[in-house]
């Protein structure tokens, strides 16, 4: 692993299955393509900092017909200083016509046939009060489909607090779902300490 200071081009591209996020790396040993699920985290623009990099490697994919070659950089991680806004050399090395790496990944990884409940369906009924942990035999209350639906969605990063870092080594469809549900939940992304925090209202 080497550890450089560079800038990063983020780019955000519309997609056949959404927006997504890719980079270009400058250095001062080369430029190098980024295409790490951790990039779907950041806005758009140019960010300075330091760059851990653990892997070099040649890539490529075929794309209207032709076969694109490109260097590509996966980073360890990174620490960043501030960000500027792309400018039209930026825009002009950063292609919008590039596939979605969320299709070089393959399909994502079904979960099991029990966990792939309908939302908002109803869970099965308690037929024997006797049975039950609630006080003399009350039904439990009705369990909320959103909290569900977001404790599994966030798996160990659940329940939120204020602040929230994301395993970014979760699949990348997943830590897409994250961020687009963090920024319903009013939360928004600091670039700096890489944590997301709720805005205060």
């Amino acid at each position: 692993m080497i550890s450089i200071t560079g800038q990063l081009a983020i780019r955000t591209i519309s997609g056949r299955l959404g927006l997504f996020n890719v980079g270009r790396l400058s250095t001062s040993i080369g430029e190098f393509t980024i295409k790490d699920a951790l990039l779907d985290q950041y806005q758009e623009g140019k960010y300075r900092g330091d760059f851990a990099i653990k892997q070099i490697r040649p890539s490529y994919y075929s794309h209207g017909g032709r076969l694109v070659v490109e260097i590509r950089a996966e980073l360890e991680g990174m620490t960043l200083d501030d960000v500027t806004g792309l400018s039209r050399e930026d825009e002009e090395h950063l292609s919008t016509n590039v596939p979605d790496p969320l299709e070089e990944d393959g399909p994502p990884p079904t979960p099991p046939p029990s966990s792939r409940r309908r939302p908002g369906a109803p869970t099965a009924p308690q037929t024997n009060a006797a049975t039950s942990e609630e006080p003399f035999g009350m039904p439990p209350p009705a369990a909320s489909t959103a909290d569900d639906a977001d404790a599994e969605l966030f798996g160990t990063v659940w329940p939120l607090n204020e602040t929230v870092r994301l395993d970014t080594t979760v699949d990348r469809q997943r830590l897409r779902a994250q961020c687009t549900r963090l920024d319903q939940l009013g939360y928004t992304m600091d670039f700096k300490t890489q944590t997301w925090s709720r805005e205060s209202s």
